[in-house]
């Protein structure tokens, strides 16, 4: 019964419910915009940082990730590749040889890392194919090498020219060779695109004299959620000779910048929740004005002030969740149009320090239901804690003076 008047009440007065429909529903969109560039913030730095080249999990021999050394290279056994396998959370693994190395041609020398890896399996984890914008995508039978952006421009050289590479190799042996360029590669971190050299593993494996040797394996797996886990489930089950590592320690970096983001954007939005909740009490103060005269009149007449208030307070709770549903159904189109077509970072300052970063300088939002749902949820429960404040005025009211307003 009390259900069924305040849904009679809310279209006695239709301009009075599409106000405080209005507030809720902007409320909703402007939160929700809000926290969809924020994750989609960190979406890009994650995908830039991590998922285009590091990977989610990587294992190495013990003491490896301290060192960088090629000579902490390790063989990767039969039975490592079982117990990796055999985690349902694996989707496959990729093998790779990285070194430091100095790249040189006729005029510029400068450092950059060679990344031995198989092509293939490559293209599955990071769709390094994808990110060819010169020339073709490595094949393992090559003896080439593809460049990140940065370093082809570095030294003005582009596909079908030679790059020298020299460096130590395994034990301290020298690895030095001349590879012809065959794809340029944009990264999707501006840092990874200035100093990366790919070359397929086995040669790698050749210019680092390591053999059957490898410095790392990315494990790749469907949900980067589970990464820690997948990564503490692994180190269980293998011995002290390897260390296993997910992604927050791959580059801790990363982490401590978004953490410090967050804390940022909590503080940002509990600002913005605050004049969100001013915006939609005034509403409900306007409506409470309006309608202390029928109150009044409906308390005379013999109506107890309890379900009075029971019913108003269910008004704006139905107002509330409204509210929220249609903002989700406004937010989304904006959130899903700014996903699918990001846009670039405006000012050539401000997009250098994105790109310092290791971010593409672009604004794009997440379209993850979380961000909908959490800010839908946070708004309609501030609405119902401001309808606390007409329930207890109508507890309260006098009926003689509110019939007299």
């Amino acid at each position: 019964m009390i259900l069924k008047l305040a849904w009679r009440n809310l279209w006695r007065n239709k301009r009075r419910t599409a106000i405080t429909l209005a507030s809720v529903f902007f409320a909703v969109i402007l939160a929700t915009l809000m926290m969809s560039i924020k994750y989609g913030v960190y979406k890009n730095m994650t995908e830039s940082m991590v998922a285009s080249y590091t990977g989610f999990v990587q294992i190495h021999a013990n003491g490896y990730w301290e060192s960088k050394s090629i000579d902490d290279a390790f063989v990767l056994s039969d039975s490592l590749k079982d117990i990796i396998n055999s985690n349902p959370k694996v989707t496959g693994m990729v093998e790779r040889i990285e070194g430091f190395v100095l790249s040189a041609t006729d005029s510029t020398t400068k450092g950059a890392m060679v990344v031995g890896t198989d092509p293939k399996a490559e293209m599955l984890m990071t769709q390094m194919n994808e990110r060819v914008i010169e020339g073709e995508y490595l094949d393992g039978a090559d003896n080439a090498v593809m460049l990140g952006q940065g370093l082809a421009d570095y030294h003005h050289i582009s596909v079908g020219d030679t790059l020298v590479l020299l460096g130590q190799g395994y034990h301290g042996t020298n690895a030095a060779g001349k590879y012809p360029i065959k794809g340029i590669v944009k990264f999707g971190s501006p840092e990874l695109s200035k100093q990366l050299v790919i070359l397929p593993i086995e040669q790698a494996k050749i210019f680092f004299g390591t053999e059957g040797s490898i410095t790392n394996l990315v494990v790749l797996m469907d949900d980067a959620s589970d990464a820690t886990s997948l990564a503490k489930s692994i180190g269980a089950e293998v011995d002290e000779r390897y260390e296993v590592m997910a992604w927050p320690e791959l580059v801790p970096d990363l982490v401590n910048m978004i953490e410090a983001d967050k804390v940022e954007g909590y503080v940002f939005m509990f600002i913005l929740y605050m004049v969100i909740s001013f915006g939609m009490f005034g509403t409900v103060l306007m409506m409470l004005a309006e309608r202390k005269h029928e109150f009044g009149v409906m308390v005379a007449i013999g109506m107890k002030r309890s379900k009075l208030a029971a019913v108003v307070f269910f008004e704006t709770i139905i107002i509330s969740v409204i509210g929220a549903f249609l903002g989700i159904l406004g937010a989304f189109p904006v959130c899903a149009s700014l996903y699918y077509n990001p846009i670039p970072f405006g000012g050539e300052e401000a997009g250098q320090m994105m790109e310092d970063y290791g971010m593409e300088p672009v604004i794009q939002t997440s379209i993850e239901p979380h961000v909908f749902l959490d800010q839908a949820m946070i708004v309609a429960l501030v609405a119902m804690i401001i309808a606390i404040y007409p329930f207890l005025s109508i507890l309260k009211i006098n009926a003689n003076k509110a019939m007299r307003s």
